[in-house]
């Protein structure tokens, strides 16, 4: 092929994945080893990639791993809501149009004097407890009875692909959480957390340091502001919210 000649049409097309099955299968035996599974950015709309990632969200709900599903994969749920529905491991982050076509098949009705909060847990509850953050000028976080609105100061400046720091964010969390339920770290003094609370507050960390990142990437970037700009901010975020576990300054936001 180096040399100009091309790759024979039947072996090309014969080594190509001919179902979902073949391509989910060694995806599906890695998630023993995962504690969060993050589907959708940069998924695409192939039909064979969404079969192959409706293989892999039943197999990871089987293994009752936490999901975060964003961008291409909301377009799947859209689809089949069952896919996610009664699964309360499972984190949903549309934008407002993605929320809007969201409750659109979901049947969710709302009026001109519904407030965004009534929005969201109307939808979060028409899927079962799934926890939902509508993004957007304030991120509003529900599972259909616990609600959060998360109005931190973000950047003045979205960019496209900024929902992955909210994704990883997450999903970041919800790895701490494992860690947390499996008692890998015990404070005896501090009342245990219940674990589908737990989501809530992964979800809504997730959204503040987001929203921080922006705020300080914006600050130093301005109107030149790049989705990538924020993971740089990741670390300052994170201090500016919560600061460090040892430390007796209690500056943070958090």
């Amino acid at each position: 092929m180096r040399q100009s000649s091309s790759e024979p049409q039947e072996s090309a097309e014969s080594e190509k994945p001919t179902s979902a099955d073949k391509i989910a299968s060694p995806i599906i035996d890695m998630l023993a080893r995962l504690h969060v599974l993050v589907i959708g950015p940069g998924l695409g709309r192939d039909p064979l990639m969404q079969d192959t990632v409706e293989h892999v969200i039943c197999a990871a709900k089987d293994k009752g791993i936490p999901i975060v599903l964003d961008a291409d994969a909301l377009q799947l749920v859209q689809k089949d809501l069952n896919i996610v529905k009664g699964y309360t491991e499972a984190v949903l982050t549309p934008n407002v149009v993605e929320f809007d076509r969201l409750c659109k098949a979901a049947g969710v009705e709302s009026s001109d004097s519904d407030s965004e909060t009534q929005r969201v847990e109307a939808l979060a509850s028409a899927l079962g407890g799934v926890t939902i953050i509508q993004k957007g000028k304030h991120d509003y976080i529900s599972n259909g009875k616990i609600t959060m609105t998360d109005d931190l100061e973000g950047g003045k400046k979205r960019s496209g692909g900024q929902g992955d720091t909210l994704t990883g964010s997450i999903a970041t969390f919800l790895a701490w959480r494992k860690a947390y339920i499996d008692r890998l770290w015990n404070d005896p003094e501090t009342p245990c957390l219940d674990k589908h609370e737990m989501i809530g507050l992964a979800a809504f960390g997730g959204s503040a340091v987001t929203r921080e990142c922006s705020r300080i990437a914006f600050l130093k970037r301005g109107r030149s502001l790049q989705a990538s700009d924020l993971t740089d901010e990741i670390h300052n975020a994170f201090m500016r919210l919560f600061g460090e576990i040892d430390d007796d300054d209690n500056s943070s936001k958090l």
